[in-house]
């Protein structure tokens, strides 16, 4: 995997994936930015948040549970003093669908969280990570 960091301007940065995507991450004024993009910490609890959702789906998939959407609200607190790194992080999921399996649905986010995401098993090293979650049904 390779990705890219082009400065723009500023603290602007314009961050290339591997696989040719491309998304613009900046800081608050008040750290020299203007607020034009992402700030790079919230690309990594957003990252954490696309990986762990990506195993959930694909898991409820082969449990072959009816998931109409997913959700996952994260929250996120960091330490006082540099470096800021995350301490905590909480990751709600709301998961809609019919019939649901409550079981199935705690199952695929324990899987996720103890043995495929990758995201959330790096930043576990440093941070305490919770989830919970919600089924809607439709």
């Amino acid at each position: 995997m390779k990705a890219r960091v082009k400065w723009i301007e500023g603290v602007a940065m314009l961050g290339e994936s591997g696989s040719g995507h491309g998304i613009v991450m900046d800081g608050a004024p008040e750290s020299g930015g203007r607020n034009l993009g992402v700030r790079p910490m919230e690309m990594l609890l957003i990252g954490m948040g696309g990986c762990t959702q990506f195993d959930v789906l694909t898991i409820l998939r082969k449990a072959r549970q009816a998931v109409t959407d997913c959700v996952v609200e994260l929250e996120a607190e960091r330490a006082a003093t540099d470096p800021k790194i995350f301490t905590n992080i909480h990751a709600h999921f709301i998961v809609t669908g019919h019939a649901l399996d409550p079981k199935r649905v705690a199952k695929a986010i324990g899987l996720s969280a103890e043995k495929y995401c990758s995201a959330s098993i790096m930043l576990g090293a440093m941070a305490t990570i919770t989830h919970d979650f919600e089924i809607r049904d439709v």
